[in-house]
């Protein structure tokens, strides 16, 4: 089973990936910790990925991709994962389908969890994190709406993407995630 946790960032996916992970023995494959893990590792896509983190530049889709192929070959993701924080772009979600396809998988479903934006940068701002300003916040998600939630669509026509509420509590946002995941 492969699912995808979608939305804007704040709304909780780190946190619902964690929980159905746990309960529902799928792991959970982090974008950000394959990150961490290729450049810890040196491997050779996280060597080019750490010179575009360091110097402050987007790291480009096709090097984001290959980190994530190269953790879905991993064996403890043969059976399938949660993936949150990826694809961010069609062309990675593009990439996720062909690399899927050429292992005779497929995405079983993408949850949206939808959170309104003042709702998100309340949550947000609560964090405490430094680099948490509401300005850093209300441009993160205005990067998230031009580029990543044109996603929602793709998703859709592709017949894959449910969306459910995420202005509740965690243990009610998660019963209405596994309310939706296929058997």
């Amino acid at each position: 089973m492969i699912i995808v946790l979608f939305g804007a960032p704040g709304v909780g996916k780190g946190t619902q990936a964690e929980l159905l992970a746990a309960r529902k023995q799928v792991p959970h494959l982090s974008t950000g910790e394959a990150f961490r893990q290729a450049i810890r590792e040196e491997t050779e896509l996280g060597k080019i990925a750490k010179n575009y983190v360091e110097s402050g530049k987007l790291v480009p889709d096709d090097i984001v991709t290959g980190i994530v192929r190269e953790a879905m070959n991993r064996p403890e993701y043969s059976g399938g994962c949660i993936l949150d924080g990826f694809p961010r772009t069609q062309s990675q979600a593009e990439s996720l389908d062909a690399i899927l396809t050429s292992a005779g998988s497929e995405i079983s479903c993408v949850v949206n969890i939808d959170v309104a934006n003042e709702e998100i940068i309340g949550r947000m701002l609560k964090r405490g994190r430094k680099d948490d300003t509401e300005a850093v916040i209300r441009d993160r998600l205005e990067i998230y709406n031009s580029q990543t939630a044109p996603l929602l669509e793709y998703y859709g026509s592709h017949g894959k993407l449910i969306s459910i509420d995420g202005n509740a509590d965690v243990e009610t946002v998660y019963a209405r995630i596994d309310d939706v995941l296929p058997a």
